[in-house]
């Protein structure tokens, strides 16, 4: 007797449907035996060759394994991260409690063993009330070069991309690599107020004797150094200096590094800090509200203008001097001055003004770094 074709699908399709249930079935017993194997055979294996390997007594060292285990991990992990993210990170395990990093900038030519950034990482150590800042110091690596060293010698380094374009060698003062490298600074500044935190930025060839938080203004947007000062902070006739500033991160701020960096297609061949003395006077600043002062040269001096007295001294820049191999020879020496100064007892201290014996190689001749 034929059944109806619906009463026959009924019968034979439960039938089709277990025999496949029981396949399925059967090749996750096989799987998940085939797994256990594995994971009870690969720690034997393991211990063993250890135990083989290992000389009599030794311990087993999970306490160095694990550590090294676990940061090659992250780097695999931070490998995958986007720019944005390493930078964000960065910042963030940097920045004091109010959102505030340091920043440098550098290059494989400034990042040599005994080059700028050692002497400048000395100074830090050297300084008065400065080694502890360190925890809170970013360096900007323009290249792959000068990044391989950075984190020989710093816990916070951050490789700055730009395709295309090599920043490793030394840039000539107002060549065309220079500039761009200067404005690409720039833009990276910006990025980072356009990320909620303030910076104190400085070149790798400012020596730090002292903290300079104390001797910053409150409530000013933008603080910058000066190649000369006129002896009042607001005096816009004051020479500003890129080298060394203090940024509030706000929409002023922003806003005004987006128009000093839009502003270089105003001033083509000119590097960002003439730009910024010649847009200083620009009615845009003070329609947004920008506030700005000038850092006096007496706390933030420099080759141009050097600081007189080593008991006030916060920094000291080797501006107004051309050639690596010059800024090198001076700071050195600036180096040794200071470090004589600190050796001595107080009562000669107070006594000590004016004791450096820079510049020697640096030429005094240029009004720029």
């Amino acid at each position: 007797m034929v059944m109806p074709p619906s009463k026959a699908l009924m019968t034979s399709a439960p039938s089709a449907a277990r025999q496949r249930a029981l396949r399925r079935h059967a090749l996750r017993r096989s799987a998940a035996a085939f797994v256990l194997a594995t994971l009870v055979a690969l720690p034997l294996a393991v211990l063993y060759r250890a135990a083989v390997s290992r000389p009599p007594g030794a311990s087993w060292g999970w306490e160095t394994s694990l550590p090294s285990l676990v940061a090659s991990e992250e780097e695999e992990e931070g490998a995958e991260d986007s720019e944005d993210i390493k930078l964000e990170r960065v910042l963030k395990k940097a920045s004091t409690g109010d959102n505030t990093v340091i920043l440098t900038t550098l290059n494989a030519a400034w990042a040599s063993p005994g080059s700028v950034i050692d002497l400048f990482i000395d100074s830090f150590h050297s300084g008065v009330r400065t080694n502890s800042l360190l925890k809170h110091l970013v360096i900007v690596a323009f290249d792959q070069k000068a990044y391989e060293q950075c984190v020989k010698i710093h816990c916070y380094c951050f490789a700055l991309g730009t395709e295309g374009v090599d920043f490793s060698e030394a840039k000539r003062f107002l060549t065309a690599g220079y500039l761009e490298m200067m404005w690409r600074r720039l833009d990276f500044l910006r990025l980072v107020l356009e990320k909620g935190y303030n910076f104190i930025f400085s070149d790798a060839d400012i020596m730090w004797f002292r903290n300079p938080f104390p001797h910053f203004y409150p409530d000013v947007d933008f603080q910058i150094a000066c190649d000369h000062y006129v002896g009042n902070a607001t005096d816009l006739r004051n020479i500003a200096n890129g080298g060394f500033s203090y940024v509030k991160s706000n929409e002023r701020s922003i806003e005004f590094y987006s128009f000093w960096y839009s502003s270089r297609l105003r001033y083509p061949g000119y590097h960002d800090q003439d730009v910024f003395n010649a847009i200083k006077h620009d009615p845009y600043i003070v329609g947004i509200g920008l506030t700005i002062k000038f850092l006096s040269t007496k706390y933030f001096g420099g080759f141009c203008e050097p600081s007189r007295d080593l008991n006030k001294v916060c920094t000291m820049h080797a501006n107004c001097c051309i050639g690596l191999r010059s800024k090198i020879h001076d700071l050195r020496i600036m180096m040794e001055d200071w470090k004589s100064y600190l050796s001595l007892p107080p009562n000669l201290k107070r006594l000590q003004t004016s004791a450096w014996r820079v510049p020697q190689n640096c030429s005094l001749s240029s009004s720029h770094r």
